[in-house]
C-alpha cells in the first residue's frame, strides 16, 4: 500500500483558482484514498469557501478539510497545516498553482528513494489573465533574468539545490527542523529550507516534477510582490547572513545605480550640463539593454512585439526587490538610532 500524504494549502480569497487546484489534486495519479487535503483559510471574504463546499459535495472521495487561520499570514498557515496533518508525508501547494497529474507521485517517489529530505520540482509560470502585460510578466518571471536563476523557475537538470517552491517531506523532518518562522511574511520557505540544509538535510530538485504557477497580472501587484520579497529577504539575511547569494545583491546594486542615474539626469537638466545628463541616461539604458541581451542569447520567449513589456516587467521586479531591501535596511537602522 502506498504511503498516505497530507497536502496542505494556504489560501485567502482564491475564488478564481481554488477550483482548478482541487480538480488537479483530484485527478492526480496518486490514489485519492491515500490523500488528505488541508485548506488553511485566512477568513476569505470572497467566494472561496463556497467553491470549496461545492467541490466537496461533488467529490466526496477526496478528503478535504478547511482549517481557519486567524493570523492570515502564510507562515502561520504552513505551521497550522503541518501540525494538523494526519499523515507522515507532507506536501505544500499554493491555491494559485496547478500541479501536473504525476506531481504528488513523483515527489513521494523522490522522498522514498532518499534523493532528498525535501523534494520538489519546476514551476511553469502562466499568465494571470489574457492581457499582453500579464503574458509578458509570466515570461519575465520564468526567465533567469527575472527569477535570479532559481532552479524551481528555470532549472532543467535534477540536482541538489538551496530551495524548492512546493516541496514534499516527512513530518519528522518538519519536527526536526522546527516550525516556519512566523515573524517573516515572505521568504519563510527559503528560511526553513536553509535551516533544513544547516541541519544536514538535502533539498532535491527534479525538473520532471511540474506545476503551473499563476503569476501576477499587472505591474502594480508585481511591484508590491517583489518589494515584499526584498523587504523580508533583508530581515531573513540578518538572521542567517551565510545564506546570502551573489545574485541576491544584484537588485540592490541595480536600484542604487538607477537612483544615481536619475540624480545625474536631474543635475544635468538643472545645470544645463549635457554631459552629466547623458551619463545618467546611459546608466539608465544599461539595465534594459542587459536584459534584452540575456533574452537574445536564450532565443526563446521574447518577440519584437512583447520585448518592451517583458523588459519593463523585469525592471519592475529588480527595482522593486532592491527598493524593498533598502527600505527594510533603512527602517532597521532608524530603530537602532538613539
Amino acid at each position: 500500500m502506498r504511503p498516505a500524504v497530507t497536502v496542505f494549502v494556504p489560501c485567502y480569497n482564491e475564488e478564481k483558482t481554488i477550483g482548478s487546484l482541487l480538480e488537479s489534486l483530484r485527478d492526480q495519479t496518486y490514489p485519492t484514498d491515500r490523500m488528505e487535503v488541508l485548506l488553511i483559510d485566512g477568513h476569505s471574504t470572497d467566494q472561496t469557501l463556497r467553491k470549496i463546499d461545492q467541490f466537496k459535495k461533488h467529490n466526496p472521495d477526496l478528503d478535504i478539510k478547511v482549517i481557519p487561520n486567524s493570523h492570515r499570514r502564510i507562515p502561520f498557515a504552513l505551521n497550522i497545516g503541518c501540525e494538523a496533518a494526519s499523515h507522515d508525508i507532507l506536501l505544500r501547494m499554493d491555491a494559485h498553482t496547478k500541479p501536473a497529474q504525476n506531481y504528488i507521485e513523483l515527489c513521494i517517489s523522490g522522498l522514498i528513494e532518499k534523493r532528498g529530505d525535501n523534494v520538489g520540482g519546476k514551476c511553469n509560470i502562466v499568465p494571470g489573465n489574457p492581457s499582453a502585460f500579464a503574458r509578458a510578466i509570466s515570461i519575465a518571471a520564468g526567465h533567469p533574468a527575472g527569477s535570479g536563476g532559481a532552479s524551481y523557475r528555470s532549472g532543467s537538470v535534477a540536482r541538489e539545490v538551496d530551495t524548492v517552491a512546493f516541496g514534499c517531506y516527512y513530518k519528522s523532518t518538519y519536527q526536526k527542523v522546527g516550525p516556519f518562522d512566523e515573524s517573516l511574511f515572505a521568504n519563510e520557505d527559503y528560511e526553513w529550507n536553509y535551516r533544513l540544509r544547516k541541519s544536514g538535510g538535502k533539498i532535491w530538485f527534479d525538473p520532471n516534477i511540474v506545476c503551473d504557477y499563476i503569476s501576477r497580472a499587472d505591474l502594480n501587484t508585481l511591484g508590491r510582490q517583489y518589494f515584499n520579497y526584498g523587504y523580508w529577504k533583508r530581515i531573513m539575511l540578518s538572521r542567517h547572513p551565510s545564506s546570502l547569494r551573489v545574485r541576491q545583491a544584484l537588485p540592490v546594486l541595480l536600484f542604487l545605480a538607477f537612483c544615481f542615474a536619475i540624480t545625474l539626469l536631474l543635475i544635468g537638466i538643472a545645470t544645463s550640463i549635457d554631459l552629466i545628463a547623458w551619463i545618467g541616461i546611459l546608466i539608465i539604458l544599461a539595465h534594459p539593454i542587459s536584459i534584452l541581451t540575456t533574452f537574445i542569447k536564450a532565443r526563446k520567449g521574447i518577440t519584437l512585439l512583447n520585448a518592451p513589456l517583458v523588459v519593463i516587467s523585469i525592471m519592475t521586479m529588480h527595482l522593486s526587490w532592491g527598493c524593498g531591501f533598502l527600505w527594510s535596511s533603512i527602517k532597521n537602522l532608524a530603530k537602532k538610532t538613539p
